[in-house]
């Protein structure tokens, strides 16, 4: 094979594995001309229109389209910059497929209705930029009062929750309920009343009172019924609460009856309000921050067994 060697079509489909009619619209549209032609009138070509046409039959395998392959070949851009942008492309595609499966499982996990399907697929679609200013917009709208506590609305916006580019099923049914979540007016409401001891760290008033020696037993004891998954609403959980209750009364001189107790959840919910709680969860969840036992709450326990058995008595 040498510079002045010449093929006719059949021989290009030979060598390249193109079909003659590929080859012969490639001919057409001018990506690869014939560079001369038979005393009978057939195209013939050289040894750089070969080369051209194994350049382009290896970038259309890569998916590029046939105008920006006419560039490369005519030299207005080079393959590395095609390469590039086209790579950069196919990232996008990437993370919107890795998206609709995430979409798919959490869909297939919890058998949502028509409706619910499309509110996970419209949560899920939002941009980056579009999912923070929905978080921008709750900040706002939750702190941007006149009372509101800078320190409480600085913590929020530490952990924002960003849902990522490959998320688990978890992740995305996590970020469908917050998303909800953040919406409703009455958990903005509740959220404004509790960031503020978060952000401060400052103590709940029945945590000074009730002295530190009851609360480091009221934690203790209601991690270990939540370590061993024992349900507050439970038999298992009465007879923990019923202890507790009665420690508490002795001490503020109270009768432990259902007055009391719902004083007490009335206190503990001060700082610790159940959808708050769950709110931080989601979050952690959607992060893929490795949620650690002794550091989730346990006042939301206390709290939902005090109610309950409030309501049994």
């Amino acid at each position: 094979m040498d510079a002045t060697t010449l093929y006719s079509i059949g021989e290009l489909s030979r060598r390249t594995g193109l079909s003659v009619r590929t080859i012969r619209f490639y001919s057409d549209s001018g990506v690869v001309a014939p560079t001369t032609r038979s005393p009978a009138g057939y195209r013939l070509y050289d040894l750089d229109a070969l080369l051209r046409l194994e350049l382009l039959r290896t970038l259309r395998e890569l998916a590029m389209d046939l105008a920006t392959i006419q560039r490369v070949l005519d030299r207005e851009v080079s393959v590395a910059e095609v390469a590039a942008a086209h790579a950069d492309a196919i990232d996008v595609q990437i993370r919107v497929l890795r998206l609709r499966r995430s979409v798919l499982r959490a869909v297939a996990g919890y058998g949502s209705d028509p409706e619910e399907i499309k509110l996970v697929h419209r949560l899920t679609r939002l941009s980056g930029e579009e999912r923070r200013r929905l978080i921008d917009d709750f900040v706002e709208g939750t702190f941007g009062t006149a009372d509101a506590a800078p320190a409480a609305a600085a913590m929020v916006r530490a952990a924002t929750p960003d849902l990522p580019d490959d998320p688990s099923s978890e992740q995305v049914t996590a970020w469908v309920e917050l998303a909800e979540l953040i919406g409703d007016e009455d958990f903005r409401a509740r959220m404004r009343r509790t960031a503020l001891h978060r952000a401060t760290g400052r103590a709940l008033a029945i945590e000074s009172e009730a002295g530190e020696e009851l609360m480091e037993f009221t934690r203790q004891k209601v991690a270990d019924a939540m370590e061993s998954g024992v349900d507050p609403l439970g038999d298992r959980g009465a007879p923990v609460v019923d202890d507790l209750v009665h420690r508490f009364a002795e001490v503020f001189a109270r009768t432990p009856d259902a007055e009391f107790r719902d004083w007490m959840a009335r206190r503990f919910e001060e700082a610790h309000d159940p959808r708050v709680d769950r709110y931080w969860r989601l979050v952690w969840i959607v992060n893929g921050w490795q949620l650690v036992p002794n550091l989730i709450p346990v006042y939301p326990w206390l709290i939902r067994a005090l109610r309950h058995d409030r309501a049994a008595a």
